[in-house]
């Protein structure tokens, strides 16, 4: 077997030995600067916006949890700002309501300054309650199928990157005020690589009252 000997410092000292592998493949080793830190230490380190990898099998991403934001005002709850790396984004929503009956939908936006997506959302939302009820989407993914005052909604929605600009949603939303679970299903092809999440409702003008939503990405 080959062996290797790496100095620990200039004088030779605290040498250690690493095996060179068995197959004709050829590896590389890096080993940090003087000033990095290693994985081992003692203290714990937060990886943000790192890819860990083992070469080999898999490959994995740090999740980034955005700050949660107060449903309580406001026409729009907006995310932006979202890397270009990301192939996954989850939206939550709890004790979530609006002040009329306009359906609930998440839109999402391409662009520094956001621009979001109108038009080009496939796939439906059914409503499972004593009377079942449906909504295509359109302008949006669609939370519920028939919008109502004093909804509240809890769950999430599942966003993940197909290929390219294009992304696929599923999610499960209950409602605490009515016996009622919405089901969602559905993908848009975005002109740009995505940068926002806006959830806001199909007339634009109902306004959130109740509830937070948060968003974490990977």
């Amino acid at each position: 077997m080959t062996t290797v000997a790496i100095s620990g410092n200039v004088s030779g000292a605290g040498a250690f030995i690493i095996s060179a592998p068995s197959t004709a493949n050829s590896y590389t080793l890096t080993l940090p600067l003087a000033t990095d830190t290693f994985v081992g230490k003692a203290t714990t380190d937060t990886l943000t916006n790192k890819t860990l990898s083992t070469g080999l099998v898999m490959d994995a991403s740090a999740i980034t949890a955005s700050t949660s934001q107060a449903s309580t005002s406001g026409t729009a709850i907006n995310f932006a700002s979202i890397p270009s790396w990301v192939k996954r984004i989850t939206v939550m929503f709890q004790g979530v309501s609006t002040s009329s009956t306009s359906v609930p939908i998440i839109q999402l936006g391409t662009g520094a300054t956001p621009t979001y997506t109108v038009t080009g959302y496939l796939g439906s939302t059914s409503d499972l309650a004593a009377t079942a009820a449906s909504i295509a989407h359109n302008t949006g993914i669609c939370l519920q199928a028939a919008g109502l005052a004093a909804t509240v909604m809890h769950g999430a929605v599942s966003l993940v990157n197909v290929t390219s600009n294009v992304w696929a949603n599923s999610g499960v939303i209950g409602r605490s005020s009515v016996a009622t679970t919405s089901t969602i299903g559905g993908s848009i092809s975005l002109a740009a690589a995505l940068t926002a999440v806006r959830i806001t409702t199909v007339n634009g003008t109902d306004t959130f009252d109740a509830g937070a939503i948060n968003i974490f990405y990977e």
